[in-house]
């Protein structure tokens, strides 16, 4: 039989009604043939409470202990989801993550996955009993529990189709699909039937919140099908035949009629850095971005423009709004060793991104994007661009107009 693995969110779990919702589309899939196994997450603002409460208790916490707390939240909605199962007569029973094991990292609060040994799941499933795991939770080299970091559910699912070698990985959530852009900005935007996984890694990455970015790494690099649907259709009215609604994610070869450009992706979540008059000498990038990393900065977009003369350069790069003063700090602190006049920056700005794995054939698509944006006034602080994707800076109070625009100039809103 075909093993199948289904994520449910937190959304998707925020009550007794919701979980029994879906241990109703867990019997349905049963019911086609399949067999399943079930990762969950916390019920919705269960994890934050738990947070609170461990920052509350004491601010310099131990990580440990930190994972000891807030992974129950995972371990509540396993345990009230196979009790939900088994009252409608099917045979469940709860993992935490320790017991499978899924074996991680040590780095408590961030943990990467290492290795999971799937035997146990897979002699299970194959006696008919549906597997119901915490996600967000492995077991560390110390022996406690580790956890995946928020939104490391989607990747402790995507991990476990792999383990057990799963026909296709469901991620449930609030939305019915990925979207050529943000509906609440563009009415018109449409649900994608397929997204190639390069293509959802830079949506992931670059400001769309369907996925988390390791989930898609993971499933990319395991060839895992990811489906993402939504958990508040009615699971009655679900065929059980065909596709059924939602994005597939899949290998760029599952595509057969690709588009030059699959969506447009915003973040506002940025931050622009501007090193003036910075000497122009070897060794001088590593000496800005050298401590940065030293400080865990992540820095993104750079441009950098040297003098006429070629004594100077200017650099601009972006990191998260989150990072600006901690960066500005690490700048300050290496402004000898650097060599630079001043430092400027602003929080102001958005990233608007046109991505599409059909770029790697169509020439003219920046020009395009450019063009229609001087069009609408909107200018350009800084570009960056990859064989998919073109990222442009800009000022954020254009990123709604930007979004459309772009949208509308490749005609992603034609149905």
């Amino acid at each position: 039989m075909a093993r199948l693995v289904m994520k449910f969110g937190g959304t998707s779990v925020a009550d007794i009604e919701r979980i029994k919702n879906v241990a109703q589309h867990v019997k349905r899939e049963l019911e086609a043939g399949y067999e399943v196994a079930v990762v969950v997450s916390a019920m919705s603002g269960v994890t934050n409470q738990l947070v609170g409460w461990t920052r509350e208790t004491s601010a310099l916490h131990d990580a440990r202990e930190y994972d000891a707390v807030v992974s129950s939240g995972e371990q509540v909605t396993s345990g009230l989801l196979a009790i939900a199962l088994q009252d409608i007569g099917i045979n469940a029973r709860s993992w935490q993550g320790w017991q499978i094991p899924i074996l991680t990292d040590s780095a408590h609060g961030a943990a990467r996955i290492l290795e999971i040994d799937g035997t146990k799941l897979v002699e299970r499933l194959a006696q008919g009993q549906v597997a119901v795991i915490a996600g967000f939770q492995g077991l560390a080299p110390d022996g406690r529990i580790a956890t995946l970091g928020r939104g490391g559910s989607d990747t402790s699912a995507v991990a476990i189709a792999a383990a057990i070698g799963a026909e296709r990985c469901d991620i449930y959530t609030d939305v019915d699909g990925v979207y050529t852009t943000d509906p609440r900005i563009v009415p018109k935007a449409r649900r994608l039937a397929r997204i190639a996984f390069e293509e959802m890694l830079e949506m992931a990455s670059l400001g769309a919140k369907i996925l988390q970015v390791r989930s898609v790494e993971l499933a990319m690099v395991h060839n895992v099908r990811t489906f993402v649907r939504s958990s508040f259709e009615d699971p009655a009215s679900i065929p059980r035949n065909g596709e059924p609604p939602g994005t597939l994610i899949c290998d760029e070869e599952e595509i057969v009629e690709k588009q030059t450009v699959t969506g447009i992706a915003y973040s506002r979540d940025e931050a622009q850095i501007s090193l003036r008059r910075v000497a122009d000498k070897p060794g001088v990038a590593a000496a800005v971005f050298g401590p940065l990393a030293e400080a865990h900065v992540n820095v993104d977009m750079i441009v950098q423009n040297i003098s006429e003369d070629g004594s100077t350069t200017d650099m601009t790069f972006t990191v998260p709004t989150a990072e600006y003063e901690r960066a500005r700090k690490v700048l300050n602190d290496s402004r000898e060793a650097i060599g630079y006049e001043v430092v400027q920056g602003s929080t102001d700005v958005a990233k608007v991104s046109v991505i599409g794995i059909g770029m790697r054939s169509h020439a003219g698509v920046a020009a395009e994007a450019f063009r229609a944006l001087a069009s609408k006034g909107i200018n350009i602080r800084a570009i960056t661009t990859s064989e998919i994707k073109i990222s442009v800076l800009i000022d954020a109070s254009y990123t709604e107009l930007a979004v459309r625009t772009l949208h509308s100039v490749y005609g992603l809103d034609k149905v």
